[in-house]
């Protein structure tokens, strides 16, 4: 067995476009050379990366370049079957990447063509059949339908539900919008599982197209990308003017929904409740989560110092964003008071997303004067009685709409749209779901497994007039691929793709006149 490394530096400083096409290179040029070299004809190669696969449902990729590495040399395997084999060890968890390494000898000996090993466990591809039944359905015969719920405490109550409404005429100040994407907050969260009743619709923070303006409404128009909050999460949504803002250019619906909430909430809390002030101290827990790194874009960008909290697992997230080790602590153990304690002394503002004695470590942090801004919803205080215990700290727990108010949630969508244009801050990292698997996104949010946010997109029909390409279009596979587009959903232009393009047997066949 020869083995091969190939991957991307850990700093993640190279242009992962440069960085994919080096990589190709490097890996067609190894295998050519071993594939014609006569001394390794018995031999086969190993071609191994580090966090360039996903092998679990939304796991993270941590070397996106060296994901095309894998395609690759799954083009070299079917054309020399036997002679690579392509190897995924664990990206940036050093416990799990020891217990792969142990396990190395047996997993290269099960002669799998392609393996990920995770802390010692070994991953292969499999094709399985999709549960069509754990999808939701939409309510059958309507246009107008938003995520909501058939009762509480449990994930799996939730349902796409008719919502006749969204399809009454439009107020002055209103519009109508075709969502393309919905954001996942922590506070649908915990109201799903009942920790905490709030009769307002899920969701409602998105991205999509106006389809229709009120009257004497002429701030947007039909056609424009939005992105803002609304009425719940669908196909089709209503909001005042005042709660939207359009799409910076060159953003997709996905990215454009990781912003409103978490960027108006952090925006909301550190500006607006806690003042905060360049070379300030600021606290902020669950640091890698939407809202926590928007407040981390917002507060350098402000000039604050941050010290922030996450899971051990998601430190590499703050690390790559220049947090050294003084400024990072866990968020699941009470040890980050005494570390940021012997870091900073004292701190100015707490941007707090915990409970009970977290709550209590954070407090005890703050200098007189200090501002304690509570998001939470499981452990709201009493501010008189913060005060009484902690001398000097103000305690203030906030809703972002009930609080700001639609007038303030205007001027801060201005603000902050102003800086997304001009590149001061940026869209957040996203964890797509459709819609009809909400219950599985919810559980991952609940597993607090992501980075950044989780986004729910919306289905759409495929435009009649546009063109699908398909990869590998004309072997058989693509070809069934084609004639179901063209049956079953009205497609009329197909763009195929193949190595052997034209000349390959099929297209000829059943090529249209």
């Amino acid at each position: 067995m020869v083995f091969a490394f190939f991957g991307s530096p850990a700093d993640g400083r190279d242009d992962p476009v440069e960085r994919t096409h080096d990589l190709g290179r490097e890996v067609l040029g190894v295998l050519r050379e071993f594939l014609a070299a006569p001394e390794f004809t018995d031999a086969r190669l190993a071609v191994v990366t580090r966090g360039a696969v996903a092998p679990q449902s939304h796991d993270d990729v941590h070397d996106l370049p060296a994901s095309a590495v894998w395609g690759l040399v799954r083009s070299a395997q079917s054309e020399n079957p036997g002679r690579v084999l392509l190897l995924d060890l664990d990206g940036l968890d050093l416990d799990g990447r020891d217990a792969s390494l142990r396990a190395l000898a047996g997993a290269v000996a099960s002669g799998e063509p392609q393996l990920a090993l995770r802390d010692g466990v070994a991953y292969v591809p499999r094709l399985v059949h999709d549960d069509g039944a754990k999808r939701l359905a939409p309510p059958e015969g309507s246009a107008a339908w938003r995520l909501g719920l058939t009762g509480h405490g449990s994930l799996d109550q939730l349902a796409l539900v008719d919502c006749p409404d969204n399809t009454r005429p439009l107020g002055r100040g209103e519009v109508r919008v075709a969502l393309r994407a919905g954001g996942v907050n922590f506070h649908d969260v915990v109201v799903a599982l009942g920790m905490v009743e709030d009769p307002r619709p899920l969701g409602g923070d998105g991205a999509g197209i106006v389809v229709e303006v009120g009257p004497d409404t002429a701030e947007f128009a039909v056609g424009d990308r939005v992105m803002g909050l609304f009425n719940g999460t669908g196909p089709l949504v209503i909001t005042d003017v005042r709660m939207i803002t359009r799409v910076p250019a060159g953003w997709s619906y996905a990215q454009a929904a990781t912003t409103p909430s978490a960027f108006l909430t952090a925006y909301y809390g550190l500006a607006d409740l806690a003042g905060l002030r360049a070379g300030e101290k600021l606290v902020l827990h669950a640091a890698t989560g939407g809202v926590g790194l928007a407040a981390v874009q917002l507060a350098r960008h402000w000039r604050a110092e941050v010290y922030a909290t996450a899971g051990p697992a998601k430190w590499h997230a703050l690390r790559e964003r220049g947090f050294d080790d003084r400024h990072i602590a866990s968020s699941r153990a009470l040890d980050f008071e005494e570390r940021f304690r012997a870091a900073a002394g004292s701190v100015d503002v707490v941007l707090n997303s915990l409970a009970g004695d977290f709550m209590d470590a954070s407090l005890r942090l703050l200098a007189p004067g200090g501002r304690f801004i509570d998001m939470g919803r499981t452990d709201v205080r009493d501010p008189e009685e913060v005060g009484a215990r902690y001398p000097g700290v103000v305690y203030r727990a906030f809703d972002l709409v009930g609080g700001a108010g639609p007038d303030r949630i205007q001027q801060m969508l201005a603000e902050l749209s102003t800086l997304f244009e001009n590149g001061t801050l940026r869209p957040l990292p996203t964890t797509p779901w459709d819609i009809r698997r909400a219950p599985e996104a919810f559980r991952y949010f609940s597993q607090a497994r992501h980075i950044g946010k989780i986004v729910l997109t919306l289905p759409t029909a495929l435009d009649p007039e546009g063109t699908v390409l398909i990869t590998g279009g004309t072997g058989t596979l693509g070809a069934a691929t084609a004639r179901h587009l063209v049956a079953h959903h009205g497609v009329r232009r197909l763009l195929l793709i193949s190595r052997r393009g034209p000349d390959a047997p099929g297209p000829r066949s059943w090529r249209p006149n």
